[in-house]
């Protein structure tokens, strides 16, 4: 009964806007931020002030992603992302935004998925703007940094580990090969802002969407949570995949709380 209801809800529309969280990558093996209630699980993720502001905070973010790229960097497309992929095959899909760095929507063969919020598996230089392929970098710091390839950590979300330690102000950060800047993973921390461009890209999608699937996504972040806020206002109906509450709930046509392959499996 519950899958019909979403079935339906694709059959109707042609347009659709997919925007897609957390939760549509956590059967991937990368875990999420966010309870039920939409409420933190863990301590707040890195800010760009935090990150930008000190070194000893860069050499404690760096150390812990040296050991939590090893799992997120190998993660797999799970049957959420390749039912999305469908999806767009059979001419339903308008645009795909994900608020994921994972890149797991282009892996099972989404083409032109907007990334809200950047992709990890890059870094991108602070000074003179270059950018390197994440895998590089993390050679780098490997080969300065040989005795922490030894430690083994829980995996957090988007490549974090669970590790402290006394000694992270020996951990050696490689800078820019070309300015000598501050490196930085090409994505949006908290406190950071989308770029326009990326934003006015969505906004034009979703101008020619004729409704709006939410898929994993609290959308407590208010840079997902104003999608939302436009399809309303627009008169878009918004159906949401999701496992708990999101700040959207009072303006949902519906929601259905599944997992989100089990939700989205009729694609497949």
């Amino acid at each position: 009964m519950i899958s019909s209801v979403l079935e339906e809800f694709v059959d109707r529309h042609q347009r659709l806007f997919v925007l897609t969280g957390a939760g549509c990558s956590t059967n991937s093996g990368i875990p999420d931020y966010r309870d039920a209630d939409g409420n933190w699980k863990r301590t707040q993720p890195m800010t760009f002030q935090a990150f930008m502001g000190s070194d000893a905070t860069r050499r404690r973010y760096w150390a812990r992603s040296l050991l939590g790229w090893r799992r997120f960097g190998s993660a797999q497309p799970n049957d959420a992302h390749r039912a999305l992929a469908r999806l767009q095959q059979i001419g339903k899909c308008e645009a795909l935004l994900t608020q994921n760095v994972d890149g797991l929507h282009d892996a099972a063969g989404h083409s032109g998925v907007i990334d809200l919020h950047g992709r990890l598996d890059q870094v991108r230089c602070m000074g003179c703007e270059r950018r390197i392929p994440r895998d590089e970098f993390q050679h780098e710091m490997g080969l300065r940094n040989p005795g922490w390839l030894l430690l083994d950590a829980k995996a957090a979300p988007d490549g974090d580990a669970d590790l402290e330690s006394d000694y992270f102000a020996a951990f050696d950060v490689p800078p820019c090969a070309q300015c000598g800047g501050i490196l930085k993973p090409d994505v949006v921390f908290f406190g950071e802002t989308v770029p326009r461009e990326r934003v006015e890209t969505a906004m034009a999608h979703l101008a020619k969407a004729d409704a709006m699937l939410v898929v994993g996504s609290s959308l407590m972040v208010y840079s997902g949570y104003r999608f939302a806020q436009t399809a309303a206002r627009g008169g878009l109906p918004i159906a949401a995949i999701n496992l708990g509450r999101t700040r959207a709930d009072e303006q949902l046509a519906f929601k259905i709380e599944q997992r989100c392959e089990d939700a989205l499996a009729f694609l497949l």
